[in-house]
């Protein structure tokens, strides 16, 4: 690789090292991402009056807007059901089914899962954090399981918006997709159990006795989850349906509302208090870093960054390594799913058309398995920071159990690419 192509990646490569050196010693994620966009504009010659008008744009989305009150709504649902003890009783209801503890560990975060809501991985850390309360395990423990499981369903559930654009650019019915990406919620859940429920020391219930499942009580305490989850989804299609021009997100706005003010009415909250926990200074750091990562975003998708470092890997007969490296690499400096879907696969598609291969299949599916464990890998994916808000650790000590996970993820997806091909 010539020089002048190796720049862009070891200029990205800097940013990074100096994002995780601000989070290490404790500048705040959210200031050391801002700082990372600002060092990614002076990096590759963003004039400041552009990046101050990028960082603007980036704030005023109305996508950015919705995704902030969906996070904010996410937080008050879940505070609520923490602070009442509603997930307590929750888990005390359905333990008579989730009678195995590591099974149970991970149940809550995969069902939240097949909510596609930026930042859900939130919602289910305090049912992880209650499922765990009899076992002695560390909160880095309780990240892993609560960040993996969450994202489990990324490559098979058809509702997440990546799997949708993929589809589109390649030209492939969604559902055909979906026949080839499926053996990726297995390799997933054997990657889960092998790094972060399988070495987790157990211990034993203290007694033999598990309580009876009654089924009233369980819909009873899980009417808030259960309404956030469907009716979040029935809104969304509903709105995608029938208002077309509506953003589909408000669907999952107006579910949230909806569950918020069933859980507040079970236990008798009233707005002042709902309003003090959306005052609470935890939450608004937790918004402040999502503005971070879209202004970061903004920068890497209007300073024409990604496709700098895209055109820098990308060169003639290096279609493998296209369809392979550049949306690993897209994914890790997004942290986002639709990111590297967006924008590496009208390149990655482009070239296999120039080269006159038919057969497109290989390359997409490649091309999300490589993204998504760069997504996985991502410090800066909004979940996995999240989450380490939530259990109050710091992301730098809990990332390189990461690592491994996801380079076999991507080492699969090279392997199943070359069955597919």
């Amino acid at each position: 690789m010539e020089t002048s192509s190796v720049i862009p990646l070891a200029k990205i490569f800097f940013v990074f090292m100096a994002m995780l050196a601000g989070i290490k010693f404790r500048l705040g994620i959210g200031t050391s991402i801002l700082g990372g966009s600002v060092l990614t504009g002076l990096l590759f010659g963003i004039p400041a009056w552009k990046w101050v008008i990028i960082a603007g744009e980036s704030l005023l989305d109305l996508k950015l807007i919705l995704l902030a009150i969906i996070v904010l709504l996410i937080m008050i649902l879940s505070r609520i059901m923490e602070n009442t003890g509603q997930n307590k009783r929750l888990m005390h209801e359905l333990s008579g089914l989730l009678k195995w503890p590591r099974f149970r560990l991970a149940f809550f975060p995969a069902l939240i899962g097949l909510l596609p809501m930026p930042g859900g991985a939130v919602f289910s850390a305090p049912m992880v954090k209650s499922a765990a309360l009899d076992q002695d395990l560390a909160n880095k423990d309780k990240i892993l399981i609560n960040y993996w499981f969450r994202h489990i369903w990324e490559l098979i559930w058809p509702l997440y918006p990546g799997l949708i654009l993929a589809a589109h650019f390649s030209g492939i019915p969604l559902v055909r997709l979906l026949g080839y990406t499926w053996p990726g919620l297995l390799v997933c859940l054997i990657l889960g159990w092998f790094f972060f429920l399988r070495p987790l020391k157990i211990k034993p219930p203290k007694n033999n006795e598990t309580p009876r499942f009654k089924p009233r009580k369980a819909f009873y305490e899980s009417l808030p989850l259960a309404i956030a989850i469907v009716g979040s989804l029935s809104l969304e299609a509903l709105v995608w349906s029938f208002v077309p021009s509506v953003y589909p997100e408000v669907g999952l706005v107006a579910g949230l509302f909806l569950a918020i003010s069933v859980c507040s009415r079970q236990n008798r909250v009233s707005l002042t208090r709902v309003l003090a926990f959306a005052g609470e200074k935890h939450l608004w750091q937790m918004l402040f870093v999502v503005l971070a990562i879209f202004v970061f975003k903004g920068t890497l998708d209007n300073g024409e960054i990604v496709r700098e470092i895209s055109s820098a890997i990308a060169g003639p007969g290096t279609l493998l390594a296209a369809a392979a490296v550049i949306p690993l690499m897209v994914g890790v400096i997004s942290g986002i799913t639709i990111a590297f879907v967006g924008a590496t696969f009208p390149l990655i598609l482009g070239i296999v058309d120039q080269l006159g291969i038919e057969a497109n299949a290989p390359y997409v599916v490649l091309g999300l398995f490589a993204g998504l464990a760069g997504v996985m890998v991502s410090p800066i994916h909004i979940c996995f920071i999240l989450t380490c808000e939530f259990f109050h650790t710091n992301l730098a000590s809990v990332w390189p159990k990461l690592i491994l996970p996801c380079l076999l993820l991507f080492l699969s997806g090279l392997g199943y690419f070359f069955i597919l091909s």
